[in-house]
């Protein structure tokens, strides 16, 4: 009969999905090892999952591949990263399903609260996604709204953008349990002295983001950016930021170097490549989701801006490793099954 668990250690399992974001995953999986250094003994295990899979920068990670039912996990992670047509895990998405049944407290990091969104598991919960990947998921799952946080924990679920902001989830994790005194202690093992709250941004400011401080030029540009499916005409966007159309002009020649429109579609543009490289969606569906009224509208100011047609630019991003046309799974999609068992591993301490 196998030796149960010590209750006094918690063990995190991470599911790797091929193309996961190495620095999310070293963010998350290092304070767990320096939090059993500083400590002078073991708090947490840790379990990797995913059968060896690559890095975004072709390091491998050796792990299981699924955890087995019964598991002794506290808390799994997944991690992914790269393009959501990759992550067809029919596989995964019924493990989640079966440890949310299981009482285990599911989490996602940089695009792994994809996989979360197509179990069904983030259905009436709070939630955040890398921002690269918020566009995507909002066009698959209309009915998810992830928050631009850099972490958030709602229950049993707790989701990150990834980049660093894993240093700041795992903080919080760790004060959940251990106190904050110890928490930052193990921050300062990683000089990081500036802890983010959750509800921290995930990107600069716009002020830094578009290189403009005029206040109502900012007010003209968050409406925008906030109005890319349904474009606001240049009179609602000048009353908007309480200035006349024709002063509205005049700001964007004088501080961005072009008229309003020129703008205002750019920034549709961008937004529709994004979803060219991150969706499933057809051509004519990002069209309609950029505020076109016609595919053969947005492909022609698509290449104006690009120097590609939209079809070709999502070849290219094919032939460089990148799904097309991937269909994302629906949680109606998949049955339960029954995956195999992992065994947890001990984190070594140390510098």
């Amino acid at each position: 009969m196998p030796a149960r668990a010590d209750p006094q250690v918690q063990t995190y399992g991470f599911l790797l999905l091929p193309g996961f974001a190495l620095m999310s995953f070293a963010a998350a999986v290092e304070p767990l090892r320096a939090a059993n250094h500083l400590a002078g003994r073991r708090l947490y295990d840790i379990a990797f999952f995913g059968e060896g899979a690559v890095s975004s920068i072709g390091v491998a990670v050796a792990g299981a591949a699924l955890p087995r039912p019964g598991a002794d996990l506290s808390t799994l992670f997944v991690c992914a990263g790269g393009n959501p047509g990759d992550w067809r895990r029919p596989d995964v998405v019924r493990c989640l399903r079966r440890l949310a049944g299981e009482g285990v407290r599911l989490g996602g990091i940089s695009g792994g609260p994809y996989l979360l969104a197509q179990a069904g598991l983030l259905n009436g919960r709070r939630f955040t996604i890398h921002w690269e990947h918020a566009a995507a998921l909002s066009e698959a799952f209309p009915a998810l709204k992830p928050e631009p946080a850099r972490f958030v924990i709602d229950r049993d679920r707790v989701t990150c953008g990834g980049g660093v902001a894993p240093l700041d989830l795992m903080h919080a994790l760790i004060a959940e349990r251990m106190g904050g005194d110890f928490a930052g202690r193990v921050s300062d093992w990683f000089l990081h002295t500036r802890v983010e709250p959750g509800e921290g941004p995930q990107r600069a400011s716009l002020a830094e983001r578009f290189g403009v401080h005029h206040p109502a030029l900012l007010t003209a540009l968050e409406k925008m950016a906030a109005n890319l499916e349904r474009p606001l005409s240049r009179a609602k966007i000048a009353r908007a930021a309480a200035v006349s159309e024709r002063q509205l002009d005049r700001l964007f020649a004088a501080h961005r170097d072009c008229g309003f429109l020129d703008d205002y579609h750019r920034l549709r543009l961008e937004h529709g490549r994004r979803l060219l490289r991150q969706s499933a969606l057809s051509v004519s569906e990002i069209a309609f989701a950029t505020g076109y009224s016609s595919v053969s509208h947005f492909g022609r100011a698509f290449r104006r801006l690009f120097g590609a047609t939209p079809g070709a630019a999502r070849a290219q991003q094919s032939q460089r490793g990148g799904p097309a046309g991937a269909s994302p799974v629906s949680a109606a999609t998949t049955q339960s099954a029954r995956p195999p068992k992992r065994a947890g591993r001990p984190l070594r301490p140390g510098p």
